[in-house]
């Protein structure tokens, strides 16, 4: 049984906090394509439209018309009832965004060359200058469109976790502070300097390591936080946490 359908009062706290996530709302507003659906899904189409670009310029086209198709997709993603078809029990917003992606492309990006693109809208905005530029440091002929998808994907997910992350150091103070710990995110904790981070910080050893501490436990829970932005239930949260580290090690 769908988390979505049990009783409230047998919904773990975590799974009624899950309720309220974007792509939870965009899969329950189905064919009603309710304003706060569109919404939550351009929000995170805004975050996740990297991907999608690199995957567009894999398949062979050039940066201008690039541009165009993920720009157009977004148009008619967001501006149009696109969402009825959408597995409301199992779908994840990856494997949604990239199936509507291939179709566009297959189906409909020839009967758009002649409209001007979006209409008069611009629901999400590129920067094509960025997207470029992070292109370019792409691997050149290793990985194919749909792992450059994967591993962007993944890679922007993290990217997300620590903006977040740095916001909410900032906000007490504590930019310095995270600059200096988030290489500790990811370092081998037997080789990492406490004692050196603790003489810049101005912190004691002992005291750098209790940060590092919570600083990786509030990673871990940021991190389930925005997978869960992107999939259709709790218990899906796991496994798309496996399935982002496998993409990133392999």
């Amino acid at each position: 049984m769908s988390a979505f359908n049990e009783n409230e009062d047998s919904v773990p706290p975590g799974a009624r906090e899950f309720a309220t996530t974007r792509w939870t709302i965009v899969l329950k507003a189905g064919r009603s394509d309710t304003t706060q659906a569109r919404d939550a899904l351009a929000k995170l189409c805004r975050v996740y439209w990297y991907p999608l670009y690199a995957y567009v310029r894999r398949q062979g086209h050039g940066p201008h018309d690039a541009q165009d198709l993920t720009q157009e997709f977004f148009a008619r993603l967001i501006g149009k009832n696109y969402l009825g078809d959408v597995d409301r029990e199992k779908g994840r917003f990856r494997s949604f965004l990239l199936a509507s992606l291939k179709h566009f492309l297959a189906n409909e990006w020839d009967k758009a060359k002649a409209v001007k693109r979006g209409g008069d809208q611009t629901f999400v905005s590129l920067n094509s200058e960025s997207a470029e530029t992070r292109y370019s440091l792409e691997p050149a002929d290793t990985l194919s469109a749909d792992k450059i998808f994967e591993r962007r994907w993944a890679l922007t997910l993290l990217e997300q976790v620590l903006a977040r992350l740095r916001e909410e150091y900032s906000a007490t103070g504590k930019a310095a502070l995270f600059d200096r710990l988030k290489a500790c995110l990811t370092g081998d904790r037997s080789s990492l300097p406490y004692a050196e981070l603790g003489r810049k910080a101005g912190l004691s050893e002992g005291a750098v390591k209790v940060a590092v501490h919570r600083l990786r436990r509030r990673y871990r829970d940021s991190l389930r936080e925005e997978i869960a932005n992107t999939v259709g239930s709790p218990d899906e949260v796991e496994e798309e946490l496996r399935y982002l580290f496998a993409v990133l090690a392999g």
